[in-house]
């Protein structure tokens, strides 16, 4: 199993000009704790996560260094903390240097890498572009489908796109859904709008070609969550 099978392909990202309440509004309504940053031709140039927003006066209030502590600190370093402390825009609190992966990392590449690097979440890039990203969540999700996981049977090549078309072929909302397959079982983790429409993904994920079991673990937005969606 690769980063490919596990990977959410809505990502929610920002340019370097996006304003920083736009960004945090971002992180608050979708339950995330980073977004990526990418330029004009969709390259990965940053990513502002709730890290870097944490240094905020907003949030944690002025701070005071001891006169000492001045004195030692790296200059760069200073300069940079300035930036994310006051900076307005996402170019100017963004994380340059970004942990990521490509579409065939393996799960346990990723797994070292979150643990190495203390971090909650990898964009997944083809070519430069973000095509996905890989959360803590995500993860566990992929190693937890792959623990009983039977080999796969001739026809469960593409169930993860065949699941995807069926599901937006019914019409759902399924922007907030990620599929994960393991074998011929399908997985399908987030949360929908209702009731119905999570037994709808379940539905519409058992009719894809080559789907021998669906186990879903979808939840459901509280009406305040919606409405914070939809603001």
């Amino acid at each position: 199993m690769q980063a490919k099978d596990i990977m959410t392909t809505a990502v929610v990202t920002a340019n370097p000009d996006t304003p920083v309440t736009d960004v945090a509004r971002q992180l608050l309504e979708r339950r995330i704790s980073a977004v990526p940053v990418v330029d004009g031709n969709g390259s990965l140039v940053g990513i502002v996560s709730e890290g870097d927003l944490m240094r905020r006066p907003e949030i944690e209030g002025p701070r005071r260094r001891s006169w000492w502590l001045l004195l030692a600190a790296d200059p760069v370093a200073q300069a940079i903390d300035y930036m994310k402390a006051h900076g307005g825009l996402a170019r100017e609190v963004m994380t340059r240097t970004v942990v990521s992966v490509d579409e065939q990392a393996s799960l346990e590449h990723i797994a070292a890498l979150l643990e190495k690097h203390g971090i909650k979440r990898v964009p997944v890039l083809r070519a430069g572009k973000v095509v996905g990203i890989v959360s803590r969540a995500d993860l566990l999700h992929g190693i937890l489908a792959r623990q009983d996981a039977p080999q796969p049977p001739a026809d469960v090549g593409g169930l993860r796109e065949r699941v995807a078309a069926e599901i937006s072929a019914s019409g759902l909302r399924g922007e907030f859904i990620n599929v994960i397959v393991s074998g011929g079982a399908v997985h399908l983790w987030g949360a929908t709008f209702s009731e119905e429409e999570r037994e709808a993904a379940r539905l519409a994920a058992s009719r894809a070609a080559g789907a021998r079991r669906v186990e879903s673990h979808l939840g459901v937005f509280t009406p305040t969550t919606r409405t914070m969606l939809w603001e």
